[in-house]
């Protein structure tokens, strides 16, 4: 699988500028020394950050917190350490049905929102897991936030990723594209799935087109990746090609599919956040935008 890199623009909840400091979260002694007052402490409504009137993330100290609070170890930035805490729940419902999140990604900076997405993704996973699945003991925090450990069976449990493939297909200069019933009128994405045990990326990309469009295709390749924090995914973005278009659509997956043409996505791009009659783009937070994209522009 040969990567192609997309043009330089900037991905959502990628680039955090934060030193995620590996040797710190290992050190206890280490992360106890920068527990002090210059630690700062990313101030929450359960996974929700505070904003300022600028827009930016809100910072506190430790003295914003309980002193009782699971704090996760983000990272280093500025010679100061950063922190999370942990919320009493974990996420409810799925992203789509959490639009304070969606505004989220209009309004904070591509750092910002990178130091954000990441948090969430750790705290969410932590207010979820605090006891074990392997005797139902509850499980303590260690290494920073990095790893939670049963003193009931010793079992140690750490923060996973879901990794899900996010793909174009491409046929005699179309892209099929396809919509689930949630979508707004006119939104069409690239067709996803999650990557299953015992599969390439490769593979599910393959699998997924099939199960849900009907196509066959070859010569997957990688394009980008996405962190995305609902609740701890991993966007695999890559690109395929399709012999035969004939689609049969999955209708518990999909409500619709269909190829476009070049000069139609070409005139949705354009069009911006109104799009055509026929076609809302891909919103710009979205990886799908960035795929498309470059399938246009390359």
């Amino acid at each position: 699988m040969h990567g192609a890199a997309l043009p330089p623009l900037p991905m959502a909840f990628a680039g955090s500028p934060l030193d995620r400091a590996d040797h710190i979260r290992v050190d206890d002694a280490a992360l106890a020394g920068l527990m002090n007052w210059r630690a700062r402490v990313l101030l929450m409504d359960g996974l929700l950050p505070g904003v300022d009137d600028a827009g930016g993330l809100v910072w506190g100290s430790l003295a914003d917190v309980a002193e009782d609070a699971e704090l996760v170890f983000l990272g280093m930035l500025d010679g100061k350490a950063h922190f999370a805490p942990v919320p009493s729940g974990g996420a409810e419902g799925p992203a789509y049905a959490q639009p304070a999140a969606w505004q989220l990604m209009q309004l904070l900076s591509p750092p910002d929102l990178a130091i954000y997405g990441g948090a969430r993704s750790l705290a969410d996973w932590h207010a979820r897991h605090r006891f074990c699945a392997r005797c139902g003991s509850h499980t303590k925090l260690v290494k920073g936030g990095w790893q939670r450990h049963c003193d009931g069976c010793g079992a140690d449990h750490f923060p996973r990723t879901d990794p899900v493939t996010i793909m174009l297909v491409e046929h005699e200069d179309r892209l099929l594209l396809g919509r689930q019933p949630r979508f707004p009128p006119r939104m069409y994405s690239a067709l996803a799935g999650f990557v299953e045990p015992g599969e390439t990326i490769e593979e599910a990309v393959a699998r997924e087109i099939h199960e849900e469009a009907g196509v066959r295709v070859r010569d997957v390749r990688y394009i980008a990746s996405q962190p995305w924090p609902f609740p701890s995914q991993l966007m695999i973005g890559c690109t395929s090609v399709a012999d035969d278009p004939e689609l049969t659509i999955d209708k518990t997956e999909l409500e619709d599919a269909r190829w476009f043409t070049r000069a139609e996505l070409e005139e949705a791009r354009a069009a911006g956040e109104h799009g055509t009659d026929l076609l809302y783009f891909p919103r710009p937070f979205a990886i799908a935008h960035h795929l498309v994209a470059w399938w246009l522009d390359r």
